[in-house]
């Protein structure tokens, strides 16, 4: 299969060229495996790569759908003045912590607090095996992103990201991650705060739990 790239803006620069072809053995491509594949080619590029958006045959396309003979892959930087909420995603596969940090560092942050929300192995006093989460499809995303949003609109000097993981999840696996970085470590810590207390609170994001019995129950649904 045959991808063709091409690079835009500081993409461009950083890569040296304009555009650049793909040859690969496989019928499909995870958009991260062309991630790390640019990465090894322009190494000049790699640490930027994972904060630049990557749109296919003209759409931005959701971070699971893999890649096809013949597509074009657009690379594209942060626009200018882009927005404080850097990252804002619901996902079924792990989620990178690396990532969510990387996203809101910069060289104006002083601080950044970072919040990691992990499946334990108990509730209620009772075990727990692993956790399944359901998210709302469209609406997921728009109230999360709202909710970022508004804790931006209350520190303007913070910049925010979010991730929150569906699907089945064992003990220790990482559900959801927020990450916010300032000037100064108040508003990061509040604005973090701030942020994972009001996903909790109004995400249509919901848990069912499993013990070691077999049995399941809905988080907050009392029978």
């Amino acid at each position: 299969m045959k991808i063709n790239v091409y690079f835009y803006a500081a993409a461009r620069e950083l890569a040296g060229c304009s555009s650049a072809t793909f040859e690969l053995g496989s019928q499909s491509l995870p958009q991260e495996e062309l991630r790390r594949l640019v990465s090894d080619r322009y190494p000049s590029l790699a640490s930027f790569l994972e904060r630049m958006r990557l749109a296919v045959n003209g759409d931005f396309v959701d971070a699971s759908h893999s890649l096809s003979d013949g597509d074009r892959v657009d690379v594209l930087p942060p626009v200018a003045g882009g927005s404080p909420v850097v990252i804002c995603e619901v996902r079924d596969r792990e989620i990178s912590l690396d990532e969510v940090r990387k996203a809101v560092e910069h060289p104006g942050a002083g601080g950044v607090c970072i919040f990691h929300g992990i499946v334990r192995d108990h509730a209620d006093g009772k075990r727990v095996l692993r956790l399944d989460y359901e998210a709302h499809e469209s609406l997921a995303e728009k109230e999360m992103t709202r909710v970022l949003v508004d804790v931006v609109a209350e520190h303007p000097d913070v910049r925010i990201a979010a991730v929150h993981r569906v699907g089945q999840l064992a003990v220790g696996d990482v559900a959801v991650c927020v990450a916010a970085s300032s000037a100064h470590r108040n508003d990061a810590f509040t604005a973090c705060r701030k942020a994972i207390d009001r996903i909790k609170e109004t995400v249509p994001l919901w848990k069912k739990e499993w013990g070691p019995d077999g049995q399941a129950h809905w988080v907050n649904l009392d029978a």
